[in-house]
């Protein structure tokens, strides 16, 4: 997946969640930018650091930028959650889930799976496989990554979603796509939501299927290079 060219700036303060002001690397100018991510993005907003801004030039867009990237203290960062989503989507169509999409299988996106809730993708092979995407940006030391960075009563609701599926005949995955160039492993975070541990564990149990998506990160693009299931290497990217 490639970014659209991408403008250095320094982060100057992230604020109402979805906003933050950068300045430009180029005349020093300050922006107001769109910062697309929901979480708490612990270690991901330090100060003064470097980030990558796309630039829109829609009429509808209210704002004009979108914060991409993030130089953290121990490496480069997609704070765009969404761009998970595009990254799975693109390995999915690669065959790094041979397991999970068999070549020439229909892929789907934004699919309903309950009442009022959609999964990111589904599989139309077999029973069919409803696929979840988590982003995982947040870095914990000694190359671990953790998920979520901050209590998520949403992620916990779609691991029930996806377990009720799994009991209606169908398959069910999660993967955590990999967003941080210095992330070699994934675990829940435990010790920020206990009950979302609880909750994989249990749908782990209950037949989940949980992947890994370590990926390729630069200012160029988000490139996927390796999957993992249950710490088992499935496959390679040619990147």
């Amino acid at each position: 997946m490639d970014f659209p060219p991408l403008i250095k700036g320094t982060l100057s303060r992230r604020y109402k969640r979805f906003l933050a002001d950068v300045v430009l690397a180029e005349g020093e100018e300050l922006v107001c930018a769109h910062c697309p991510n929901t979480g708490a993005m612990t270690g991901c907003q330090p100060a003064d650091a470097a980030v990558w801004l796309s630039f829109h030039s829609k009429p509808s867009r209210k704002l004009a930028w979108t914060w991409e990237l993030v130089q953290t203290k121990t490496g480069l960062a997609c704070i765009h959650a969404v761009m998970a989503n595009r990254v799975v989507g693109e390995a999915l169509r690669e065959g790094l889930f041979p397991d999970l999409m068999p070549s020439g299988a229909p892929l789907q996106s934004e699919v309903r799976l309950a009442d009022r809730a959609r999964v990111d993708f589904f599989v139309d092979s077999g029973s069919g496989v409803y696929i979840e995407v988590k982003s995982v940006t947040w870095h914990v030391g000694g190359g671990r990554g953790a998920f979520p960075d901050a209590v998520s009563t949403r992620a916990s609701k779609h691991l029930t979603e996806l377990v009720a599926a799994i009991h209606r005949g169908h398959r069910a995955a999660l993967v955590f796509c990999v967003m941080h160039e210095a992330i070699t492993s994934v675990a829940p975070a435990e010790q920020v939501d206990p009950t979302y541990a609880a909750h994989l564990a249990q749908a782990m149990a209950e037949g989940l299927e949980v992947y890994l998506l370590f990926n390729e990160i630069n200012q160029r693009g988000i490139y996927p290079l390796r999957a993992r299931a249950l710490g088992e290497k499935i496959s390679h990217s040619t990147h």
